[in-house]
């Protein structure tokens, strides 16, 4: 059984940047993706960012061109998203999941909760000055 764990939220003032981390465990060989996703409050949840077994990304949420980036450590079985110049439309809990066997094409963007089905517990992030 596929199991997430994401760390790496917190409190970030306007500007600033955070990594958080999923940590992947439980994948049987072969191709897979995992992807990040956000939920503000009141907000349906979106996809961010994917990356797949081959190191191939797809970005799904124009919002975060140019500020966002994701990246695998296979050798730890860590994905990473890396969130430079945190706006005010960032906040939210930001979980990663996987369930797809590469990424979605961006398209399909707004039935990626539905296709991906393992999902961590989420991480907090808090942009505030």
């Amino acid at each position: 059984q596929v199991q997430l764990v994401e760390s790496g939220g917190g409190l970030v003032q306007p500007g600033g940047s955070l990594r958080l981390s999923c940590a992947a465990a439980g994948f049987a060989s072969g191709y897979y993706a995992i992807g990040w996703f956000r939920q503000a409050p009141g907000k349906e949840r979106e996809a961010v960012l994917c990356i797949n077994s081959s190191d191939e990304t797809t970005d799904y949420t124009d919002s975060v061109k140019g500020r966002f980036t994701i990246s695998s450590n296979n050798a730890k079985n860590t994905v990473h998203l890396q969130m430079n110049d945190l706006k005010s439309e960032d906040p939210g809990v930001y979980y990663c999941a996987s369930g797809a066997s590469t990424c979605p094409a961006r398209a399909l963007r707004a039935t990626m909760p539905s296709i991906f089905h393992n999902w961590g517990q989420g991480t907090q992030v808090t942009v505030s000055s």
